[in-house]
């Protein structure tokens, strides 16, 4: 048996910069991926889509896929080239609670990801039926496109094929898209999305897909229930995208004394350790915190998708750094409750903090500041005139709380406030930095 210092399984976003932050410490790190290094995010999921986002034609899409997605793959390899990472070519299985295939290490990393998850309906398995992998290695662009769910992935690609020239209909069991995102800004993207040709279909439930033979040829359906009405849609292609399941088949969980929350999770501590209520073979269950080295014998970790925490990429990535940094003994004040979330659809969308009605469920008092993209002068001069800003702050322009954001650019507005509201800085704080002239970003100090 070998022994290193670290292992790590799945070379994902979490897995590979936590091993390319362990290296650089000083670390021994081993990794197992059986499939392409980057994970879904890189070959399947996030990369893939935004070449679809930022090109014009279906075509010209598959082209630019093809060349983005190996040339990120190419700088992943040689991240994991360094001196200190062993990179093994297949699927990281637990022997017991120390040991991955032939490596041993005091600490282990489960980075796994997650895999789509279908909802169980006849006709599910039909070969219309595809998931966001599917529908990325479509050859053809579908004339009609079903989507069921209207979350980020759903609203992703509505966006996107509407683009392109398909006929989109989107299916979706709650009573708004995207339910992260603040219900104002939510409504106000779904109402622009219906103006460029996006047929919702909001509070229904899909039955079944059924196919049937027609003079024409093959035509499937898909049958749902809306305010108690029987419905149905035509489709040649039917996108589910309905949430994902945590990716833990197959790692030989039990051997390590693991067990699974009834959601598929791995649960974990504040410091992403697995929980006593999941414990390791021979553990002192009494223990709930994470001790820092010195105290660490051994632990087992689980970060990004896998642990149900935040199902986001830079979320895997910050998860990483920091168990990295419980196992140096290193203090970091990474605030992961300060998550930002973007949405690129057109226009974008993007928040991070709770929502106007999440902080009115939780009795936190607050301010609600609004202000409008049709009043700013970059974006009129950009064409790029719908847009709506929310920021949410604690009384009289106190601690900013959240922002929640759709329009141009809204990603990298939320990100410049994701920094303040990281910082503890005021909404007049805010206001009172200059920014430059003309510049979306003037957005933020305009609310009122």
């Amino acid at each position: 048996m070998k022994e290193t210092d670290l292992i790590i399984i799945g070379a994902g976003p979490g897995g590979y910069k936590a091993a390319a932050y362990a290296a650089k410490h000083g670390l021994k790190v081993v990794i197992f991926e059986g499939a392409e290094v980057g994970g879904t995010c890189l070959n399947v999921g996030c990369i893939p889509t935004k070449t679809y986002v930022h090109s014009g034609s279906f075509t010209e899409a598959r082209e630019r896929m093809t060349q983005v997605v190996p040339q990120l793959r190419s700088g992943v390899e040689s991240i994991l080239s360094h001196p200190n990472i062993s990179l093994v070519r297949e699927k990281g299985v637990f022997v017991d609670a120390n040991t991955v295939g032939d490596y041993t290490a005091k600490n282990i990393i489960i980075a796994t990801g997650s895999t789509s998850k279908l909802i169980p309906v006849p006709g599910i398995d039909s070969p219309e039926v595809v998931d966001s992998t599917g529908l990325l290695n479509l050859e053809t662009l579908p004339k009609r496109l079903c989507i069921i769910g209207a979350g980020v992935i759903g609203m992703e690609f509505a966006s996107v094929f509407n683009r392109f020239g398909s006929e989109v209909t989107v299916i979706e069991f709650l009573k708004e898209c995207l339910p992260a995102l603040d219900s104002d800004i939510a409504k106000r993207l779904r109402k622009q999305m219906e103006k460029a040709g996006i047929t919702f279909n909001m509070s229904s439930g899909v039955k079944a897909i059924v196919s049937e033979a027609s003079p024409s040829g093959k035509r499937t359906k898909v049958l749902f229930e809306q305010k108690g009405k029987e419905l149905s849609v035509e489709a040649d292609v039917i996108l589910v995208a309905t949430g994902r399941k945590p990716n833990t088949e197959g790692l030989n969980l039990e051997a390590a004394g693991i067990t699974l929350a009834p959601n598929g999770t791995i649960p974990v501590d504040e410091n992403f350790r697995i929980l006593p209520n999941s414990p390791l073979k021979g553990e002192d269950t009494s223990q709930k915190v994470s001790p820092l080295r010195g105290d660490l014998e051994r632990s087992v970790f689980a970060i990004g998708d896998v642990n149900g925490r935040q199902m986001l990429a830079h979320a895997a990535e910050v998860q990483g750094i920091h168990v990295v940094n419980r196992i140096l003994g290193i203090e970091d004040n990474i605030r992961f409750e300060v998550m930002p979330a973007a949405i690129f659809t057109n226009p974008e969308a993007a928040c991070v903090g709770p929502s106007e009605d999440q902080l009115k469920e939780a009795g936190t008092p607050f301010e609600c500041h609004k202000s409008f993209y049709r009043a700013n002068g970059k974006a009129l001069a950009m064409g790029e005139t719908e847009g709506m800003v929310k920021l949410c702050c604690e009384p009289k322009e106190g601690r900013l709380l959240s922002a929640h954001i759709f329009g141009a650019h809204a990603a990298d507005l939320v990100q410049e406030v994701t920094a303040y509201i990281t910082l503890g800085a005021t909404l007049r704080q805010l206001r009172e930095t200059v920014h430059i002239h003309p510049t979306l970003s003037e957005v933020l100090i305009e609310v009122n």
